[in-house]
């Protein structure tokens, strides 16, 4: 059974892209079957992941029953990618046939057991995509920068979770909120942490004990169709993002010596 896990904050520029593409790039290169799900109208996984965005298939034709979700896949060298387009920006006005929250879902049944994960990189909002994206999910990883604004944006995500656990996904959890931009050395930074540790625990949860540090390497990493793994491997960012696919991976999917 693939493991679901989505990428989310209803706040844009908190690194939900960077993770999410790392989490493809790292899982893969540890041997792991891997599928990158956009769902962000945007569509920057696939250009960071090396796509040409804007032609063939997206997962806006796949949700509209244009053509198969197998026919739209894309196989790059850092894995599997299911791409996005401007298009998916009328989703809430465009999809209003009952049972739209499962509409994601329903498609990635039809893959069964290819992937042993599928990540899902989501827009900076709260709506239907959204909503797909955690009603098809096992579990949630939520980025957030360390400053107050991030953490309002936690705190609505909350009442997002907590629907759709009642109405559609009830066993949806919350894998753990990711510091992302982190000086340990300022005050801020230290209060932030406190703060969303007890957010975390609020949705039963935690923060993960490695935080991403600053770096130019994370902005320039996509301009080169590239996670920040592979265009700067040996830079900080990159360094704990790894950490963050080991816990992920787990012990099935080991880093492999050579990398």
């Amino acid at each position: 059974m693939s493991q679901i896990i989505t990428v989310t904050n209803q706040k844009g520029g908190v690194g939900k892209t960077t993770v999410a593409a790392a989490l493809v790039c790292g899982l893969h290169r540890r041997g792991a079957r891997v599928l990158g799900v956009d769902i962000d109208p945007q569509g920057n996984l696939g250009f960071t992941l090396g796509l040409d965005i804007g032609s063939g298939h997206t997962v806006y034709d796949v949700l509209k029953g244009a053509c198969s979700i197998e026919s739209a896949i894309v196989p790059t060298e850092y894995g599997d990618v299911l791409p996005s387009d401007i298009m998916l920006s009328i989703a809430d006005v465009e999809f209003t046939a009952p049972q739209r929250e499962f509409m994601l879902a329903h498609q990635l049944s039809f893959l069964g057991d290819r992937y042993d994960f599928i990540i899902i990189d989501t827009p900076p909002s709260l709506n239907l995509l959204t909503i797909n994206a955690y009603v098809a999910s096992t579990g949630l990883i939520i980025p957030m920068e360390a400053e107050v604004l991030s953490l309002v944006g936690i705190s609505q995500i909350q009442d997002t979770i907590d629907t759709v656990r009642n109405s559609f996904n009830a066993e949806l959890k919350v894998l753990g909120i990711l510091l992302n931009k982190f000086n340990p050395r300022l005050t801020l930074s230290k209060d932030i942490l406190d703060l969303a540790e007890q957010i975390a625990e609020q949705l039963n949860s935690h923060v993960f004990p490695t935080k991403i540090r600053r770096s130019v390497s994370v902005a320039m990493a996509p301009a080169h169709g590239q996670s920040v793994l592979t265009y700067s491997p040996s830079s900080k960012p990159a360094l704990d993002l790894q950490d963050i696919v080991s816990i992920v991976a787990g012990d099935r999917f080991p880093l492999p010596k050579q990398a």
